[in-house]
């Protein structure tokens, strides 16, 4: 029955006790109950939240300066935390907290009703208080603990942020009491933004989370302090501590569970379509027409604003040092097994380096302005390279290369990976003597021969970057070389080409990437070019590819024989690297959640060329004609759902074949004959032309069998003046669109849901952006 809002002994007891933590509200407060509570009581929930609500703003008001106040904030910010998901997953809740409580106006008379805030405002104002309250989440600055206590509404919180960085000086005395408030109250904050699980994914990014938008808005005075706040923690936390051995296991660390509270919440309050707004250009204009406004407004959301608004160069170097130094952790190796603490948010991480690279573009151009990019591109590789055979995180490999792709734009990145790649992080590649553009190469080619069969989606991606650096690879390895062969020679048989509508494009990338080197780089590329002289047949066979119907129903015939697109034999792998252990695949029940279809790279990139003095201008789409491939309704290329596949367990067995099996497109001979006329073979063919005789000459003068002395040769070797006019260099730069956005939102959301496991804030609740699915 329900019991009366003015019952205060009644409701008093919810937050009245001591000695409790969130793990106990969880406990004591079983899903069952509350769902119960919903359905036959509902004004009791109302009342519930309604009270607990106008507890945490009373605490606001009045700065909470007894242990005993402190209590019943930190209660109810628990019970909350844990009654929220509930109200978010039934619709018709969904509303209750943007209603206004009647007779709750901010004076409490009647004629106040019409300027009452919604509960939603009033929590989070609540809660962005008390992030900001001396002696619960921040140091007191007042010296002497008489009545003058800091009356909360004078105080200026941005003498409050809680580490130095962007923007702030002052390290504050670490407390872990404030600490752990902190990741309360923010556990709170991150479960209201929560109710994004729980509508499905639209491709209507337009739909604002209000809670999120609520939180960013002008409304709340402390959100420049708290931006900064979470970003400073982020980046200046120091997992190892003071590089004492073990030390991880001897104190408990209360900055890390703070640290990926405020990671999540960053990434949250981040979300934010970009591409459906006039972006600022790198010199702070935007790309708009002079019609509109004269100075056009930011975003609304502050949190993106201001990300988008740092431009000094210490908080440049802060921010990249900080974020490099943690994705590195996990590669740590010590010669004391488990002595350095290991962190767990690297997700997020990638996440937030994304948005800052997408947001704020002059924080991209420092990035690449020094070789610390590679900071950020060896451990991406080291995870892609780890996570390839796992399909509990393709979101991860997901992440990892479109950061890839979003670097490989800027001609700088290229230019980058020729430094030599000297640190030796165990992986199970290949050993080699290179830079770092040979440890792309072979992280590549190991995802595409050996990953996981969802990965399949991600080839396009992998060599788009390839192609886009490609131009700028001043030598490559030899055994960098002889992967990018291996992998022209397994995309360039029969049966592959033939099996489904886009399998052509990956050899088109190859040849883009052998034709740049030739043209631009031929000097220093050596082994590249012995290579293509060794595996010459693959281009011969290439240029004969068979068209007619009866060749190209005897390729798909010899696909049955093989049902292994890609074998690992002849592709001498050698010795891997010592330390290092093979990827593994999920172990049997992991959880994972389902992501939306990425789009194809057609769309995820647009296409620039780069003239003589190195500046790029963008390719107008041709959009004359259709493409020939865009004839046959595609089959399964960019709108199938190749992630959320639990329904189809079948095809999985199909690995790199598509649409043959669902029997609705076949190759046919004009098909065939619409691309094989465009393939680029023509360098290469005179490249052969001028270079085998002359090597086939050697080798029968000197009896040679020796690759050195023809490497020799070939380094001194030039073909100035026989090679076809160079063609102008096409890059492939990532733009924002929808469809990205909302991936980065299932994906986003899914981490976090599967992250927050102690207390398990979601676990079990109805959530509809993304299906929880067991390996």
């Amino acid at each position: 029955q329900p019991v009366e809002a003015t019952d205060d002994a009644f409701w008093d007891q919810f937050w009245a006790d001591t000695a409790t933590s969130v793990q106990d509200v969880f406990a004591l407060v079983p899903a069952a109950e509350i769902r119960a509570v919903r359905e036959e009581s509902p004004s009791n929930l109302a009342t519930l939240c309604y009270k607990a609500v106008e507890k945490l703003v009373q605490g606001a008001e009045s700065g909470c300066h007894t242990e005993k106040e402190r209590q019943i904030v930190l209660n109810c910010c628990r019970l909350l935390t844990r009654i929220l998901p509930y109200i978010f997953e039934d619709p018709d809740w969904r509303g209750f907290f943007w209603s206004t409580v009647p007779g709750a106006g901010r004076g409490g008379g009647d004629e106040d009703d019409e300027n009452a805030r919604p509960l939603a405002e009033s929590l989070l104002l609540a809660v962005a208080d008390l992030l900001f309250c001396p002696d619960f989440t921040v140091q007191s600055h007042r010296r002497s603990t008489v009545d003058t206590a800091e009356d909360i509404h004078s105080i200026d919180s941005c003498e409050y942020i809680w580490e130095a960085g962007v923007g702030f000086a002052h390290s504050p005395q670490p407390n872990y009491i404030h600490d752990l408030n902190r990741t309360e109250m923010l556990k709170l904050l991150l479960t209201c933004f929560s109710e994004a699980m729980y509508l499905p994914p639209s491709s209507d990014s337009s739909n604002t989370n209000p809670w999120v938008q609520f939180f960013c808005s002008t409304e709340n005075r402390h959100a420049l302090p708290l931006f900064t706040s979470l970003l400073n923690v982020v980046c200046a936390y120091d997992p190892v501590g003071y590089g004492i051995p073990y030390n991880h296991l001897l104190f408990s660390d209360y900055r890390e569970p703070l640290v990926e509270e405020a990671a999540q919440v960053l990434i949250v309050t981040l979300d934010y379509d970009s591409s459906t707004t006039s972006s600022p250009t790198v010199d702070g204009t935007t790309t708009g027409t002079a019609m509109d406004d004269v100075d056009p407004p930011g975003p609304d959301n502050l949190f993106v604003n201001y990300l988008s608004r740092i431009h000094r160069e210490e908080d440049f170097q802060f921010i990249l040092k900080g974020v490099a130094r943690l994705l590195s952790n996990p590669l740590v190796q010590t010669y004391l097994p488990n002595s350095a603490k290991k962190i767990q948010f690297h997700q997020e991480l990638l996440v937030l380096f994304w948005k800052l690279c997408d947001f704020n573009k002059k924080f991209l151009f420092f990035v690449l302005k020094s070789s610390d990019v590679l900071d950020i591109l060896v451990p991406i590789l080291y995870f892609l390279n780890d996570a390839r055979a796992d399909q509990s995180r393709v979101g991860l490999m997901h992440i990892g290369v479109f950061i890839l792709l979003l670097l490989s734009g800027e001609r700088n990145f290229g230019v980058r990976l020729n430094k030599p790649y000297s640190v030796r992080v165990p992986m199970d590649i290949p050993v080699f003597t290179g830079t770092h553009a040979d440890l792309l190469i072979i992280v590549f080619h190991k995802i595409i021969t050996s990953g996981h069969q969802r990965l399949q989606p991600l080839f396009d991606c992998l060599l788009t970057i390839v192609v886009n650096v490609s131009p700028y690879l001043k030598s490559l390895s030899m055994v960098a070389a002889n992967k990018l062969l291996h992998l022209l020679e397994a995309f360039s048989t029969t049966w592959f080409l033939f099996s489904a509508i886009q399998n052509h494009h990956l050899v088109f990338f190859l040849l883009e990437v052998f034709n740049n080197i030739i043209q631009y780089q031929f000097d220093g590329n050596s082994n590249l070019v012995y290579a293509v002289i060794r595996k010459r047949n693959v281009f011969h066979q290439l240029a004969n590819l068979p068209t007619d119907s009866q060749s190209i129903q005897k390729g798909l015939q010899r696909k049955k024989k093989t049902p292994e697109p890609i074998s690992r034999t002849n592709s001498q792998d050698g010795v891997s690297m010592e330390g290092s252990r093979p990827a593994a695949p999920a172990e049997p029940g992991t959880l994972k959640t389902s992501l939306v279809a990425t789009p194809g790279i057609d769309k995820l990139t647009e296409k620039s060329q780069v003239s003589e003095d190195g500046t790029m201008r963008s390719l107008e789409p041709e959009s004359s004609q259709p493409p020939p491939e865009s004839n046959p309704p595609s089959a399964v290329s960019e709108g199938e759902p190749w992630s959320g596949e639990a329904s189809h367990p079948r095809r999985d067995r199909r690995r790199l074949s598509s649409a043959s099996s669902s029997g609705q497109w076949t190759p046919t001979p004009d098909w065939v004959m619409s691309w094989k006329s465009k393939l680029p073979l023509q360098t290469i063919m005179r490249l052969l032309q001028v270079l085998v005789p002359q090597v086939e000459k050697i080798c029968i003068d000197k009896g040679l069998t020796d690759e050195s002395e023809i490497l020799k040769f070939l380094q001194h070797g030039t073909l100035v003046g026989l090679l076809p006019v160079p063609h102008p260099i096409l890059i492939r730069k990532y733009q924002a669109n929808s469809g990205t956005a909302m991936w980065f939102r299932t994906y986003m959301w899914g981490v976090i849901y599967l992250r927050n496991v102690d207390p398990p804030i979601w676990y079990d609740t109805d959530v509809k952006l993304f299906e929880i699915q067991r390996v």
